[in-house]
């Protein structure tokens, strides 16, 4: 829910996903001919299910949380945040991948070979964005993402607050150089599906499975993150003021109508 802007950006980058999930499908794989009107064809049947199946779970998702945040959160109610968003997204890949895998298994070498050649312009720029400068510059980076991200949901955090986000900043492992890693190693292990042609038989395994099979040390720094993060959570929660508990649950009841709404076109 952190990661929402507004609720009328969220509509309209929804109402639009069919045409951005054709252009990034096209700049990775440079679609033509009858791919195209394939790939046109399973993102639709895609987004269907996913504006019938997935928006009413989200919409039920931001009420509950609404209510919660009212009454005040809890350990259990930040595990079950993550857990009902974990399995959102791992649902919705497996659908994604099954609507992928057909067109996928039919990509040529030279597909392939722009695909890759794709990825390293996305580790690149994330290399730019996440690994660039020192330890300081990158812990100011996420400073104010931070910063920013919470008082989006809770409005204007007063100095005692901004401390203690401050205090989980100067705290929370960097996990850059991890995620780096993971990154292109999960994307190796895709392109090696490809050239094999066996998407169809392993992309729905695969792709919901991106938190199960990461490496030890990225799986520890994960774990030690989100506990921080946690933490931090609950420190505010206690210190919200009246306006603030409002404004963060009333956040969340027009995202659960955002998505009703969506989820009845």
């Amino acid at each position: 829910m952190l990661l929402l802007s507004s609720c009328s950006a969220t509509r309209v980058a929804y109402n639009n996903a069919d045409v951005f999930l054709r252009w990034r499908a096209n700049s990775y794989f440079d679609f033509h001919g009858e791919q195209s009107d394939e790939l046109d064809r399973r993102i639709g049947v895609f987004l269907a299910w996913h504006r019938s199946r997935v928006l009413p779970q989200y919409a039920r998702f931001a009420e509950e949380a609404g209510r919660r945040m009212l009454r005040g959160i809890k350990y259990a109610d930040l595990d079950w945040g993550y857990d009902v968003f974990r399995a959102q997204v791992r649902e919705a890949l497996v659908a994604a991948a099954a609507e992928a895998a057909p067109l996928l298994d039919r990509l040529s070498p030279e597909q392939i070979a722009h695909f890759e050649r794709r990825l390293a312009d996305e580790n690149r720029k994330f290399a730019r964005e996440q690994l660039q400068g020192t330890v300081e510059q990158r812990r100011k980076r996420r400073l104010k993402l931070s910063l920013e991200r919470l008082e989006e949901w809770f409005g204007s955090l007063n100095e005692a607050q901004s401390d203690r986000v401050r205090r989980y900043n100067a705290r929370a492992p960097l996990l850059g150089e991890l995620r780096d890693r993971d990154r292109k190693r999960r994307q190796a292990e895709l392109v090696a599906m490809l050239r094999a042609r066996q998407a169809g038989l392993r992309l729905g395994r695969w792709a919901p499975a991106w938190e199960d099979d990461r490496e030890a040390d990225y799986a520890a720094a994960a774990r030690e993150g989100r506990a921080q993060y946690y933490d931090l959570l609950l420190d505010l929660d206690r210190s919200l003021n009246p306006a603030q508990r409002e404004h963060a649950a009333a956040r969340s009841r027009e995202y659960a109508a955002t998505f009703d709404s969506l989820s009845r076109r």
